[in-house]
């Protein structure tokens, strides 16, 4: 299990790994520090999502606000940073001072490679902007371009999720393999319900070769 460390705000932050043979309480050991950011860094070092490729090659995707989403590659003997290959991917950025691009999540798909984002304002309940956005590769480390051609480097994306009706600020989204196809996992505030903080889990339909949610 890869975890984060950081203060809300800050770009002061660690991501861990920890490891079990169970996944039971109190039955975790701490690996340590896989990545660490700091106030000097250009990056956040939160939100990790691990993408193992047909090859078996693992690479770990983190980000939020500063520049954005980054990758690095990792030793699956340890699962640490590979220690022969040290570079930082960027992978979505937008521009400085705007609203976030963060919680990535890597899938492959009939020969591309999708990343998934969420974008705008998290966490003010019934105020929240939060949206899901994704573009698509044909490498893993990009360059992600939207369903026109824009980079996810200049602030691209198709919309997957965006507030309608009582779903308001969806986000931090997973992609999870299930037996009747795709399944987006994601929060939400509950505008029917004063608010309330919610987990909502749609089917995906990749019939046009983008992911749309139903």
């Amino acid at each position: 299990m890869y975890y984060s460390v950081s203060s809300f705000g800050s770009n002061t932050s660690a991501i861990g790994l920890a490891g079990s043979t169970t996944g039971q309480p109190g039955s975790w050991t701490d690996h340590g520090i896989v990545h660490t950011s700091s106030s000097s860094s250009d990056h956040n070092a939160i939100d990790p999502n691990l993408f193992v490729d047909d090859d078996g090659t693992w690479w770990l995707s983190f980000g939020s606000w500063w520049t954005g989403i980054k990758m690095i590659r990792i030793d699956p003997a340890t699962g640490k940073r590979h220690a022969s290959d040290r570079t930082l991917h960027s992978l979505a950025s937008r521009p400085t001072g705007t609203k976030a691009v963060e919680a990535p999540f890597v899938v492959k798909r009939g020969g591309y490679y999708y990343l998934f984002a969420s974008y705008d304002t998290c966490c003010s309940g019934t105020s929240s902007t939060y949206k899901v956005k994704v573009g698509r590769a044909t490498s893993v480390t990009g360059p992600y371009r939207d369903r026109n051609g824009v980079s996810m480097m200049n602030n691209g994306g198709t919309p997957v999720l965006e507030s309608h009706g009582s779903v308001i600020g969806p986000g931090g989204q997973s992609i999870m393999k299930d037996a009747d196809g795709d399944l987006i996992v994601y929060h939400y505030y509950d505008g029917n319900d004063n608010g309330t903080p919610k987990l909502g889990i749609n089917l995906l339909d990749w019939s046009s070769g983008w992911p749309v949610a139903h």
